[in-house]
């Protein structure tokens, strides 16, 4: 596989990809609590179904000889609902609450960096030239769907921050970055991962924030008409990104 070839599987990160990747975070936190609660399938058993999705996918992805932009959401899609379940499952069915659920996955997603960076000299995302680095790639925003789903939850429930005011304080902190990337020259690599992580919680919180009851301080929608609504805006966004690819290319 050529360079070229593996970089086009790589979107271009602009405005459009982190609108995208918010409502593909927001989809993960309602498409997850919908099938692990309102479906009460379990978040053990919605985690084994939502592993299957998401390793079906990213070998999907990593087989593609070049960039297809459905492949690519619905792979960020089964990552962050995967990471829902197995994040609800770490923090509660665990037991070990949400500081030491996200500790744990914090621990996961800096041992997946650092091995990555070790094995392949760099992790920027313009690095993902072969099948191995591409398993690094999806591996590692796996975690950080996690890291975040948890991150979200422990603002917004046991710091007692609440939806809207968890949704304030990550969407304050991804504006300090976007500061950070104009007018400074902090890492672009580091910027990123650091953008792509805390897009998460705030996607979950909401998530939560659509479909939790009104005494819990949601709007208490339907998971299933909420996620529904966050596909069609995934599938127009997605729509957008192609055209733009397209119009590019000629």
């Amino acid at each position: 596989m050529t360079m070229q070839k593996a970089l086009s599987k790589v979107p271009e990160v602009t405005l459009l990809f982190w609108v995208i990747k918010i409502l593909a975070t927001t989809l993960g936190e309602t498409g997850g609590d919908a099938v692990s609660m309102s479906m009460d399938l379990g978040y053990l058993l919605s985690t084994g179904i939502f592993a299957v999705i998401f390793v079906v996918a990213v070998i999907a992805q990593i087989k593609a000889e070049q960039f297809h932009p459905v492949l690519y959401w619905l792979t960020i899609i089964a990552t962050t609902t995967v990471g829902t379940t197995l994040a609800d499952f770490a923090d509660r069915s665990l037991g070990i609450g949400y500081p030491g659920g996200s500790a744990l996955l914090l621990t996961l997603l800096l041992l997946s960096l650092l091995i990555w960076q070790r094995t392949e000299g760099s992790i920027a995302i313009q690095t993902v030239s072969t099948p191995r680095v591409e398993a690094f790639y999806w591996m590692t925003i796996m975690f950080s769907q996690t890291l975040g789903t948890a991150l979200g939850d422990w603002c917004a429930d046991s710091l007692e921050f609440g939806y809207l005011g968890s949704a304030i304080i990550f969407g304050s902190l991804l504006a300090a970055i976007a500061i950070a990337y104009f007018f400074t020259k902090v890492s672009r690599t580091a910027l990123f991962w650091l953008a792509f992580i805390l897009t998460r919680p705030l996607g979950a919180v909401v998530g939560d924030f659509l479909d939790k009851p009104l005494d819990h301080g949601g709007l208490a929608l339907s998971r299933y008409s909420a996620s529904l609504v966050l596909i069609a805006a995934i599938a127009f966004g997605v729509l957008a990104f192609k055209h733009k690819a397209a119009s590019k290319s000629h």
